[in-house]
C-alpha cells in the first residue's frame, strides 16, 4: 500500500504538471497533436488516482465477506487503467483523422520543443520508477502504469518529430503522426487489458510454479505422488494452492 500510494502521488503531480505545460504549448502553436498529448497526460493523472485508490482498497484485511482479502482490487485498478488507455487512443485517432481531412498550419517554437523534450525526460523517469516498484512488489497495476509512461515517451517523441519536420519541410504530418501514435497506444492498451484480465479470469499457473510446488511436496517423507493441483490467485502475494497427496495405505 505504501508503494502504491507513493507511485500514485508521483503520477498525479507529474502528469498534471506536464498537462498544463502542453496545453499552453498546444494553444500557442495550434498543434492538435500537442494538445492531444496534453489530454493524454490528464488521463494519466486520472489513472494515477485510480491506482492510488486501488492500492488503498486492496490493502484492507480479510473479513467475513472476503475471507481471502481484497488484493484483487489491484487487478481491477490495472483493468481501469487499460480501459482509459484505449479510450485515449480512440480519441487521439479521431483527432488525427480530423486534422488529416482538414489540415491547418502548425506554429513551431523553441518553447514547444522544450516542453516536449521535458515531457520525454519526465516520462522516461516515470516509466523506470513505476517498473521498478511494480517488479519489487509484483504489481500488475504499476506494471501497466509503467507501460503507459513508455507509450507517452514514444507518442511525445513522435509529436516532436512531426513538429520539427513540419518546420523544416512544411509537410503537414501533424494529423498523420497523431494517428500513428493512436494506433500504437491502442495496440499497447489491448496488451495491458489482456495482462490484467487473465488473473481475474483464472489463468492456469505457470509450469515453473507447478513444478516447484510438486517438487516441494514430494520432498516430504512418505509422499508417493501428487495430483489435482489447484492454484487460485487472489491478488499480488495472495495465491492459494491445494493438492491431493498420495501416501501408502498403511500410513
Amino acid at each position: 500500500a505504501a508503494y502504491g500510494k507513493l507511485a500514485g502521488t508521483v503520477g498525479i503531480v507529474c502528469n498534471l504538471f506536464l498537462c498544463a505545460a502542453k496545453v499552453a504549448a498546444g494553444v500557442l502553436s495550434g498543434s492538435v497533436s500537442i494538445t492531444a498529448d496534453a489530454v493524454n497526460n490528464l488521463s494519466d493523472a486520472s489513472s494515477s488516482i485510480i491506482t492510488l485508490v486501488g492500492f488503498r482498497l486492496s490493502a484492507k484485511p480479510a473479513d467475513e465477506e472476503h475471507p481471502y482479502g481484497h488484493a484483487r482490487i489491484e487487478y481491477l485498478a490495472g483493468l481501469a487503467v487499460s480501459v482509459m488507455i484505449l479510450v485515449i487512443g480512440i480519441e487521439l485517432a479521431r483527432s488525427g483523422i480530423e486534422r488529416i481531412l482538414h489540415p491547418s498550419p502548425v506554429s513551431f517554437s523553441v518553447v514547444s520543443a522544450a516542453v516536449l523534450a521535458l515531457s520525454i525526460g519526465v516520462k522516461l523517469w516515470m516509466a523506470a520508477f513505476n517498473r521498478g516498484l511494480g517488479k519489487r512488489i509484483g504489481s500488475a497495476a504499476l506494471e501497466a502504469t509503467a507501460m503507459d509512461s513508455r507509450n507517452d515517451v514514444i507518442s511525445t517523441a513522435a509529436v516532436l518529430a512531426a513538429c520539427v519536420i513540419d518546420r523544416m519541410t512544411h509537410w503537414a504530418l501533424d494529423g498523420w503522426m497523431g494517428l500513428a501514435v493512436a494506433g500504437f497506444i491502442l495496440w499497447s492498451g489491448v496488451g495491458i487489458l489482456k495482462d490484467t484480465m487473465n488473473p481475474l479470469l483464472g489463468e492456469a499457473p505457470s509450469e515453473e510454479l507447478t513444478a516447484y510446488i510438486g517438487k516441494k511436496v514430494m520432498s516430504y517423507e512418505g509422499v508417493l505422488g501428487t495430483h489435482d493441483l489447484m492454484v487460485h490467485d487472489y491478488g499480488p502475494g495472495r495465491r492459494f494452492a491445494s493438492v491431493h497427496v498420495e501416501m501408502a495405505a498403511e500410513e
